[in-house]
């Protein structure tokens, strides 16, 4: 990042008169309320592993600083409660994994798995991913995305809440490296099709429906589509090197 000032990211923007602005956010805030383990992994390894909402605010902020060395970044969004992360992460030692959760007890859990699977490259933040992506990350530097199982907000009037828009993905091949990767699994059918669509039609991306990538360990949400007859699909696209 430039040392300059940044924009107010959700939850901070406010109208001229002052109130707090109304904003079209691909989540909700859930409860907060920790489980005694969850508590036990937070008071053991947030203040190592998690990033305040505040620092990003620092116009000077840079991801090295918090992990502590320059290396490739991976960025996953919406990880729950960790279960793949900490997998990937661990058989990812030389990247530097930024995994950007709101729900805090899905941090907290992450933050245990993280921990067992011996992974210490993982930094959870809180802050908004889309304005994250937009705003903390330089062009041409990240060298995967993963989004599983995001958000599908079903009904029809939520659909302009879904992450996976036209707009976010001109600014996801922005940030990926030449080469780079977006991977996705959901198991809604219908959203599927949509995140295909926007995704064939972004010139800056090629890909499609892959095989259930196999380093993706099957979690407990995963599981539960499954047990009521969803099909999960995959997809991967890719930065041409050329691009």
């Amino acid at each position: 990042m430039n040392d300059r000032a940044l924009p107010a990211r959700p939850h901070l923007k406010l109208t001229e008169d002052g109130q707090r602005m109304r904003e079209v956010l691909s989540y909700s805030r859930r409860g907060s309320r920790f489980t005694p383990s969850q508590q036990e992994a937070w008071d053991a390894h947030h203040e190592a592993w998690v990033i305040p909402d505040e620092a990003v605010d620092d116009p000077g902020f840079t991801w090295s600083d918090w992990f502590g060395r320059e290396a490739p970044l991976v960025v996953e969004i919406g990880p729950g409660v960790g279960e793949a992360t900490g997998v990937l992460a661990a058989a990812r030692p030389d990247c530097n994994i930024v995994a950007f959760e709101v729900w805090r007890p899905g941090v907290a859990a992450g933050l245990a798995e993280v921990a067992a699977a011996g992974a210490d490259n993982v930094r959870f933040c809180a802050v908004d991913a889309a304005w994250s992506v937009e705003h903390l990350f330089a062009e041409g530097s990240v060298r995967e995305l993963w989004t599983f199982f995001p958000d599908p907000w079903p009904k029809q009037r939520h659909h302009k809440r879904r992450l996976v828009t036209p707009e976010f993905a001109r600014l996801v091949t922005s940030r990926l490296e030449p080469g780079g990767t977006w991977r996705l699994a959901t198991d809604w059918a219908e959203y599927a099709v949509q995140m295909r669509a926007v995704l064939d039609a972004e010139t800056g991306l090629e890909g499609g429906p892959v095989e259930r990538w196999s380093e993706r360990p099957v979690t407990k949400f995963e599981r539960k589509g499954r047990a009521v007859g969803r099909d999960i699909v995959d997809l991967a696209y890719r930065r041409p090197v050329t691009s």
